[in-house]
């Protein structure tokens, strides 16, 4: 009796380590789409499961996750479209376990990893030019579900974008302060 407790037990400790380490290792942090950017003024759909949102799901009306997906792009608030995206990429800069990996002229991608298992989410935002506003989608690489955290990490990231543009934008100061 006393062998299974101590074996129980072990597997109780031993296992929630593993999975941090695993995820500290970057096993948990999934491939990279190799499908995402703008095609025909569109970002990529959103995933057939609940770990997405975007800004354009409505372009998709037949999606399974549409109502899950859906999400308000970025509004540009009278400043010019470029003066947007620098408040945008100074937003993202700031925003804990946020990496811009790659920015071009009105497109912004960068990744999401969470603190301890390492998850990613890809993070794409398109400044449209027809609607003036900033398209977003938020995606994670594994899993079926993702609690909301792509919708909570986009609002948290349209918030500190809102409270940018109201104020002087000043390329020297860090977002937020």
């Amino acid at each position: 009796m006393k062998m299974n407790l101590w074996i129980a037990m072990t597997v109780l400790i031993a296992l929630p380590v593993a999975v941090v380490l695993a995820g500290q290792m970057g096993l948990l942090s999934g491939t990279a789409p190799t499908d995402l950017g703008v095609s025909n003024e569109r970002l990529k759909p959103p995933s057939l499961t609940r770990n997405s949102v975007s800004s354009q799901a409505a372009l998709h009306p037949e999606h399974p996750q549409l109502a899950y997906a859906a999400i308000e792009p970025l509004r540009l608030f009278g400043l010019a479209p470029q003066q947007s995206v620098a408040v945008l990429s100074r937003v993202l800069a700031a925003e804990p376990g946020v990496t811009i990996e790659a920015q071009t002229e009105g497109y912004i991608l960068a990744t999401a990893r969470t603190p301890w298992l390492g998850f990613v989410d890809d993070l794409e935002f398109w400044l449209n030019p027809t609607l003036g506003v900033i398209e977003v989608r938020s995606a994670s690489r594994l899993g079926r579900e993702d609690f909301g955290t792509n919708r909570q990490r986009i609002e948290r990231i349209r918030s500190a974008y809102n409270t940018a543009t109201e104020k002087p934008i000043d390329a020297t100061d860090p977002v937020g302060q």
